[in-house]
């Protein structure tokens, strides 16, 4: 592919506190692949002005993957890749980890991942998790799972996967991935295709890179969209996908981020029954140059991000904003990127990206993001010593 030449766009004010503020600027292409529509790329670099108190609630965290909020200011749950899921307190007690939970591949990108409360968990205490589930052999799935968990915080219990993602395979990468519920009792888990056999995204039986849509307790709804059809794992919602680490629900409708290779991060809406293209169709390139297959962007029955990056943010979780303390920010999506690392926020009109920030970039590789019970944002950063961070209003 031929590169572009470096683009100059107007700088993006990045607040920190107690240090220099610092710009922003795009830099140049992977590939001279050309947007489908204006919005799709490089929305205008805005600053909203926000600086932000930081209170780090703990450190010391094995590379962290997931954050779910309790209720009644119970504090948190938060995993660690290794293995390990734990109960943090609002003013930042850190418990051990937490008994019954699965045994995980820890290994590479591996390891336990996300994690999030049913929405009766007052009343239910289940907990969901995803993790990378070793099946024998060197060989493991992207899993979800439920528990319930103990009124001290201490024991997952009543443990069983929801989920299994078929076939198990020999890579440590790729796994995804992201739990959630769609608010009329389906559970929604996204898989990666696990950087061997790009074509599995492809394969409608296997359920590497797809939305999987199930009940809570596993089963295939009748409404699935390949419920009843021959050659298809019926739990799958939506194909085509690489690595899906993001996944909300905007404005009623399920919303995903995947990495992409080289280039071609995506932003996607999802729809139930449809592709969207990976590996036939990519705004990016292969690791080290080279397109990817036959080098396009656009094909007749694959769906168009609704916006792209190029080169990536390597995004991780993704949060639909609707808090009290950054009343600008309502209706906008914010994501966890791991490179060049920090938050980044989209301005959401009617469907379309119309102003891209970058924040908090100092903080390198923030795994997963979410809004607190007054609408802080909290954020996990994805290292050997990672850390819990509270980001208020300065």
């Amino acid at each position: 592919m031929n590169r572009l030449t470096t683009l100059t766009f107007a700088a993006l004010t990045i607040a920190l506190p107690a240090c220099a503020q610092q710009t922003f600027q795009h830099s140049g292409r992977n590939t001279d692949l050309q947007p489908a529509f204006a919005e799709q790329f490089r929305a205008p670099l805005q600053s909203s002005g926000v600086q932000f108190d930081r209170q780090v609630l703990a450190t010391g965290l094995d590379h962290p993957w997931g954050i779910a909020l309790l209720p009644d200011g119970a504090g948190y749950l938060v995993t660690e890749r290794a293995g390990q899921m734990r109960h943090i307190t609002r003013d930042g007690v850190m418990s051990d980890p937490i008994g019954g939970v699965p045994d995980v591949m820890a290994r590479r990108q591996g390891g336990l991942l996300d994690v999030t409360l049913a929405p009766d968990f007052a009343s239910t205490r289940q907990v969901y998790i995803t993790y990378a589930k070793p099946t024998g052999g060197g060989l493991s799935a992207t899993a979800a799972a439920r528990g319930t968990l103990s009124a001290d915080m201490r024991q997952l219990g009543n443990v069983s996967d929801i989920f299994v993602q078929q076939p198990a395979s020999s890579s440590p990468m790729h796994y995804g991935s992201r739990v959630l519920f769609d608010g009329a009792g389906h559970v929604y888990v996204t898989t990666g295709e696990r950087f061997g056999d790009a074509a599995l995204a492809q394969d409608p039986a296997a359920t590497y890179g797809k939305v999987i849509r199930v009940t809570r307790d596993g089963a295939v709804p009748a409404d699935n969209p390949f419920a009843a059809a021959q050659g298809v794992d019926p739990g799958v919602w939506s194909l085509g996908h690489r690595n899906i680490q993001g996944a909300t629900i905007h404005d009623g409708d399920l919303w995903t981020i995947e990495h992409g290779p080289q280039g071609g991060d995506e932003l996607n809406r999802i729809e139930p029954g449809k592709n969207y293209g990976w590996p036939i169709v990519t705004y990016g390139e292969n690791y080290g140059g080279g397109p990817v297959g036959s080098g396009i962007a656009a094909r007749e029955g694959f769906e168009q991000p609704v916006y792209f990056w190029d080169p990536v943010i390597a995004p991780g979780g993704m949060i639909s904003y609707s808090g009290a303390l950054f009343p600008q920010w309502q209706g906008d999506l914010i994501i966890a990127s791991l490179y060049p690392g920090g938050l980044v926020r989209l301005s959401m009109t009617q469907g379309r990206v119309s102003a891209e920030e970058r924040m908090v970039m100092d903080l390198g590789r923030i795994r997963d993001v979410a809004s607190d019970s007054d609408g802080a944002l909290l954020v996990v950063t994805d290292f050997d010593r990672g850390e819990l961070i509270r980001l208020t209003p300065k």
